[in-house]
């Protein structure tokens, strides 16, 4: 009997923290963020016919920590002999095929994929970013494409399914960092500039998982709406952008004019870009301090906490707790209102300071930086 051996590739992609910059992107500022490794993996064999078979782990798995170990999935099937439909503003799979197929990579059969993760779903870990940006390596992969080594053409194309596809708003951060790896300075202007920083942080972060799902379209709102509002309000007296405010400091003598609310939330991020002006200049120099590097993840969380509103109870709860067991300093991460936050510690102090938090009943992981997008391995089955 004649059996085809086929072969078999496997890819994978890292989760993000953001460092400092949360609700910076969206107001034309700057962020830099981390890939940890907490990773989204794939694999993928050829079919014979035009159907794209997805088996994707079960999104009821969503808290840190827990394992696929019954072999929970969800299917999808993608037949890309004819018109790709979207279900919803957040189909993904058939958005990351469709865009590719448009975009001229020749797609011409199907393939059977396997996708699991070990990012928790919809704690603001990217874990819808991570899975379109591994899909979209895979199918590179699989038809061999020349782009399938180019990780800032991933991550733009990633955007392009997860965000332009679906006419939403939303930044390039996560598609970025996740495809880069590593750490990654991002400037937001009229185009995004992408740079690498040549630098691996000392010491470990701790993931902690709150076990609150997150709002993200109201924490946006709340958050976003009222800063633009006030910007909009200051173009008579000049101001255009946050960064007035951090060259020339005469410039805040105009908050006076917005309403407290507005003024509250503005000042948040002004300050917020100071500090990420600050620890950009840390993490670049020559010398690095672990302890400043705390003091000011510290500063930028209290900015989203008192400022902007995007912390909660439980996240607060988690923070002291591990600032008492030795961390050095930590925020929520992402947009906030739930999921995920994290802390910075030495090493030697992460075991007690992850079962000071687990006693409190929230799962924690240390996190290190890691690489980008990547395939792993290639086999004949």
């Amino acid at each position: 009997m004649n059996i085809r051996m086929k072969r078999k590739v496997y890819v994978s992609t890292p989760s993000r923290i953001c460092l400092f910059g949360e609700h910076q992107d969206y107001l034309g500022l700057e962020v830099i963020a981390s890939a940890i490794n907490l990773r989204f993996y794939a694999s993928a064999t050829d079919r014979e016919d035009s159907l794209i078979r997805i088996r994707i782990r079960d999104e009821r798995l969503n808290y840190l920590g827990v394992k696929n170990s019954q072999g929970l999935y969800e299917t999808e099937t993608i037949d890309i002999s004819k018109p790709i439909v979207y279900e919803n503003n957040r189909d993904y799979l058939k958005s990351t095929v469709n865009l590719l197929l448009k975009s001229g990579y020749p797609i011409k059969h199907g393939f059977d994929i396997t996708m699991d993760s070990e990012i928790p779903i919809g704690k603001g870990m990217s874990s819808s970013t991570t899975m379109i940006v591994v899909l979209t390596k895979l199918l590179l992969e699989m038809i061999d494409s020349p782009d399938k080594d180019n990780a800032e053409k991933i991550a733009l194309l990633g955007f392009k399914a997860e965000v332009e596809e679906f006419k939403e708003p939303g930044g390039m951060m996560d598609h970025y960092t996740s495809a880069l790896g590593g750490l990654v300075h991002l400037k937001f202007n009229e185009t995004t500039e992408v740079s690498r920083i040549n630098r691996t942080i000392p010491g470990s972060f701790i993931l902690f998982d709150s076990m609150e799902r997150k709002n993200t379209t109201k924490v946006l709102a709340d958050a976003k709406y009222p800063v633009i509002s006030a910007l909009d309000d200051l173009k008579d007296v000049g101001i255009s952008s946050v960064r007035d405010f951090y060259y020339d400091e005469d410039n805040l003598k105009y908050l006076k004019l917005l309403d407290e609310t507005r003024k509250t939330k503005l000042m948040a991020s002004i300050d917020n870009f100071r500090i990420l002006k600050e620890a950009e200049a840390l993490i670049k120099g020559y010398s690095f301090s672990p302890e400043v590097f705390g003091e000011l993840l510290k500063k930028h969380h209290a900015n989203l906490r008192d400022g902007l509103g995007i912390s909660t109870p439980t996240i607060e709860n988690i923070l002291d707790t591990a600032y008492a067991n030795g961390a050095l300093g930590g925020k929520v991460n992402g947009s906030g209102g739930g999921g995920c936050a994290y802390v910075y510690a030495y090493d030697e102090d992460c075991d007690r300071i992850i079962k000071a938090v687990a006693d409190l009943g929230y799962p924690g992981r240390v996190m290190k930086q890691d690489s980008g997008v990547r395939k792993d391995k290639e086999e004949i089955v």
